[in-house]
């Protein structure tokens, strides 16, 4: 069972990270709705409000109560995030309250944080209201690829891209369901079952990357495919491990490294993509977005190994 000091730093740290995550992919969804779906964009963007006015909050609790190795980690904000909000604003119109960055880059670390019965309290109450909001997201996402796959509605998203985003709104509902109920697992999960899901995720990652780059950006398109391809491996050894109770070790370390250069990988293209310098139909937030996947993910590896 998580000790109560447990469960309101692991609060604090999944919900900043998978909360911001979560309004970054309605701005997606808004951003890439006709304008015929102005109904459905007014929802999108309620909910897109709501997620922020949550992160806010956690944002200010968390300073000085969550750890050095998340805030240097640059999961919860890159020195890119700021300029792609902007940016990713300007182009769409959509308002993105800069302020909760703000907040977040200037995070301070843990400091002999003590826990107090209501701070716990205060921490639980948010994430009832996170697990309604992430439900509430789940419900959306849902029907909004049940109406693309059977072409009731139109939307610049891949299916698969919005099948994806789903998948990690159940995961982060899992794990808030899992800190309700200060249930340890969430600490020592098997690190193979992990990387079945974010080897998956990298992978995607990939062949979303090398289909809104533009035809001519062979290169690029290029390493997209290799490391798509190299993910798609290594889901599978992660699977035949886990299958055949192999130590995880061997794997883990092919996870890092692969991680490692799809995280290069990223960060060149977030800043050829800021800077104008990539042709491609990537939204500037979006390429941020995914680049703060990859260093989560090796937060993830790197712990356990």
């Amino acid at each position: 069972m998580l000790s109560k000091e447990e469960y309101t730093k692991l609060s604090l740290e999944y919900n900043l990270f998978f909360a911001r995550i979560m309004k970054e992919h309605l701005i997606f969804i808004e951003a890439s709705l006709p304008i015929k779906n102005s109904k459905l964009i007014l929802d999108v963007d309620d909910l897109k409000k709501d997620f922020e006015s949550f992160l806010l909050e956690i944002s200010y609790l968390s300073n000085r109560r969550v750890s050095e190795k998340v805030i240097s980690s640059n999961q919860l904000v890159t020195p890119y995030t700021m300029n792609a909000e902007m940016l990713t604003e300007f182009y769409t119109g959509i308002c993105i309250y800069t302020k909760i960055t703000e907040v977040e880059m200037n995070l301070e670390p843990m400091c002999n944080a003590g826990y107090s019965p209501d701070l716990y309290k205060k921490i639980y109450n948010l994430n009832i209201e996170a697990i309604k909001l992430v439900e509430k997201l789940i419900d959306m996402k849902q029907k909004l690829l049940k109406d693309t796959l059977n072409c009731n509605i139109f939307i610049t998203l891949y299916p698969l891209l919005l099948e994806h985003t789903f998948e990690e709104a159940k995961v982060y509902l899992n794990i808030l369901m899992k800190l309700q109920n200060l249930d340890e697992s969430v600490l020592n999960d098997n690190i193979l079952n992990k990387e079945v899901f974010w080897n998956e995720i990298m992978e995607e990652h990939s062949m979303f990357i090398r289909g809104f780059l533009d035809p001519t950006e062979g290169n690029l398109i290029n390493i997209a495919n290799e490391s798509a391809g190299l993910f798609e491996e290594l889901t599978e050894k992660a699977k035949e491990a886990l299958e055949s109770n192999y130590s995880p070790e061997e794997v883990t370390k092919e996870s890092i490294e692969a991680t490692e250069q799809i995280k290069e990988f990223k960060t060149e293209a977030t800043e050829g993509i800021l800077n104008c310098n990539i042709r491609s139909i990537i939204i500037p937030l979006l390429a941020d977005h995914v680049l703060r996947e990859a260093n989560h993910y090796l937060t993830i590896l790197k712990s356990s190994n």
